[in-house]
């Protein structure tokens, strides 16, 4: 199995370098959006239906990765 942040691309010609789903122009903060407004995993996939189940995981990782830091307070 590949590691799943390789789902996550950054590329400066898309969407301002932001991390997206396997380089297309779903930003890993749409996905996280919509699981912040409640959307479940399945209401997803159907909001979005280029994605597949492990991209909202990578996504989430990705997230929880990038968070995982000292805050200087």
């Amino acid at each position: 199995m590949s590691n799943i942040l390789d789902r996550i691309t950054v590329d400066p010609d898309k969407c301002g370098g932001r991390p997206c789903i396997r380089g297309m122009r779903i930003r890993v903060m749409d996905v996280l959006d919509l699981l912040a407004a409640g959307l479940d995993q399945s209401q997803v996939l159907a909001e979005l239906p280029d994605l597949e189940a492990a991209d909202i995981e990578a996504a989430l990782r990705y997230a929880s990765r990038r968070l995982d830091h000292p805050s200087a307070a």
